[in-house]
């Protein structure tokens, strides 16, 4: 059975990835550049280099990525800070059964360690982990696998000793080219039929977790 289970922040852990679909867009504006909800859908999870180097194919090299970036932060903290952070269905169930049972709990996220920190911290579930990994601390961001190789080495285990959780396509890549089992809670889109036959388990909330764990 698994001796650590690696969650993804952003749209599974806290409900935040309905912002970044509100936000990237709008930043984007502000820059004379129109994206479109399919193309920030195709944008979840990824990280550098492919982030920058994706926008840059679709609106051209002389797009200013960190400039837009700055401009998606700015307008999604300040509504943060309005309507505060929203911790998904069954967060704090999965979390306290695995710590019961003596199971690892890494996340493994995109966002930057400051935010993250301050995101786990505010919505209570930051005592709850054993790691904090970030796409900072890698060369790759996701879906490259480095940050999964990282958090498996970090917790001194082999990839096929943890379940990771993920949320989306370019998650679900990362973990799976880790060589880690991925359970999938879609959020924001059903499950893409090309990520289906990569993934271990698609389950709706993340209380339904414990069920691997309770299966013969």
């Amino acid at each position: 059975m698994f001796k650590a289970v690696l969650f993804d922040m952003d749209g599974t852990l806290i409900d935040t990835e309905k912002y970044y679909r509100i936000f990237w867009p709008m930043a984007m504006k502000e820059f004379g550049y129109d994206l479109s909800d399919e193309q920030v859908l195709a944008m979840r999870s990824l990280g550098r280099p492919f982030a920058p180097a994706k926008l840059k194919e679709w609106f051209g090299q002389e797009l200013d990525y960190i400039a837009v970036k700055e401009k998606r932060k700015e307008l999604m903290e300040a509504c943060l800070r309005e309507k505060g952070i929203e911790v998904k269905p069954g967060a704090f169930a999965i979390l306290k059964f695995l710590r019961e049972r003596g199971i690892l709990t890494c996340v493994a996220t995109a966002t930057d360690l400051e935010r993250t920190t301050r995101y786990l911290k505010q919505t209570g579930l930051f005592e709850y982990f054993d790691k904090i990994i970030t796409a900072t601390m890698v060369k790759e961001g996701k879906p490259s696998p480095d940050i999964y190789q990282y958090a498996c080495q970090e917790l001194g285990l082999l990839p096929e000793e943890c379940l990771a959780v993920e949320d989306s396509p370019n998650g679900v890549l990362s973990a799976y080219r880790a060589g880690c089992k991925v359970v999938l809670i879609p959020d924001q889109t059903s499950p893409e039929e090309e990520i289906r036959d990569k993934v271990y388990a698609i389950l709706p909330s993340l209380d339904k977790i414990q069920d691997l764990f309770d299966a013969p």
